[in-house]
């Protein structure tokens, strides 16, 4: 059984490793809020802590771990085993034995419980599976982890930061895309139980990719339940990864399904570029960046901006089309920017460009 672990400790040492059964990942650190991690055809683990003093109880189908059996399965978490790291805690390679412990109630902590609340009720195939999750106190510290499956191509962020000995053909990045925007729009339409929902982190490090390259939205920790009963928009207080939040939600906390729709268009451009947003801390400035990379590939000057190692891989009029999606995406105005159904059906259009003669 191949799981994936992200995993936090509040009070202890960081420590990594593997063991047992079945692959997993895990990671420990002494943070005070925590998030997710990933895997394919087996499970992954994720664990993390959370700075939340009041934890709740819920019921769930999920399975629930005990520390020492996941300790166990990767050798007291040691470093040997460390595959990469998270927004909130490394992440491990591990195996864990099989059995059949019953399901039960989980104690845990209010963000790390979104994740719970939010996958353990909502299984799509663009959304990493949540298969279990693990809360315990030892002596001063509090261990709470979650186990996903295993997604062994990592993340699209490891493939194109340049990690990665094999770069990404443009053909795979669409299909990235395709299925990016199709769980974006999955979460908005609300068609799945518990309604609709804002992402509010999207970003390659948050896309892990399967054994087929197949795309999954992972990271969950940051995930609002969109406005309703005739509301505009959701007021909270911004949060998520600078360079890839809206600049509307960034200066007001004011959250709509636009604001996925941003970084959704800055993913676009990395995709296309290979490389991050801007480091510019004016907002401004970033903001004209981007739209200058789009304006670029649209007006037959990609060369300029388009990642060096697509070179001979993509047809120009997908990535024209692309470029196109991004910059419609990135509108300041976020009352102009398209849904993510509309965004769905535009890089549909790109991949078919891509195939035509």
């Amino acid at each position: 059984m191949v799981f994936c672990f992200n995993s936090w400790s509040v009070g202890g040492d960081e420590q990594e490793n593997q063991s047992g059964d079945d692959k997993y990942f895990t990671a420990p650190s002494r943070l005070d809020s925590g998030q997710q991690g990933s895997a394919s055809t087996s499970r992954n683990v994720d664990y993390m802590t959370s700075g939340v003093r009041n934890p709740n109880g819920i019921s769930t189908t999920l399975r629930r771990f005990k520390l020492d059996e996941l300790s166990e399965a990767t050798e007291n978490f040691d470093e040997s085993t460390k595959i990469g790291a998270g927004g909130f805690g490394s992440v491990h390679l591990g195996i864990i034995k099989r059995s059949e412990h019953p399901y039960d109630d989980i104690q845990v902590q209010r963000q790390w419980q979104t994740e719970v609340d939010f996958l353990g009720q909502i299984e799509h195939p663009n959304l990493v599976k949540l298969i279990g999750c693990c809360s315990e106190e030892h002596g001063n510290e509090s261990h709470w982890l979650l186990v996903y499956e295993y997604m062994p191509n990592r993340s699209l962020d490891y493939h194109l930061s340049g990690r990665s000995n094999t770069p990404l053909p443009w053909n795979t990045r669409l299909k990235i895309a395709q299925d990016a925007a199709i769980g974006l729009k999955y979460l908005h339409e609300g068609k799945g139980p518990g309604g609709q929902f804002i992402f509010r982190d999207f970003k390659p490090s948050n896309v892990l990719l399967d054994k087929d390259w197949n795309a999954k939205l992972s990271d969950c920790g940051f995930v609002r339940e969109g406005p309703h009963d005739g509301r505009s928009h959701v007021s909270t207080l911004a949060v998520g990864t600078k360079g890839y939040a809206a600049p509307e939600y960034v200066q007001t906390g004011r959250l709509t399904f636009k604001s996925d729709v941003w970084s959704y268009g800055i993913f676009l451009v990395q995709l296309m570029t290979g490389r991050p947003p801007p480091a510019q801390k004016n907002s401004e400035i970033k903001h004209e960046c981007m739209r200058w990379v789009c304006c670029c590939a649209g007006a037959g000057n990609s060369q300029r901006i388009i990642d060096p190692r697509l070179e001979g891989t993509y047809s120009k009029r997908s990535m024209d089309k692309i470029s196109s999606v991004a910059d419609k995406c990135l509108v300041k105005d976020h009352k102009s920017r398209p849904t993510m159904s509309e965004v769905l059906e535009m890089v549909n259009e790109a991949i078919a460009l891509q195939h035509s003669p």
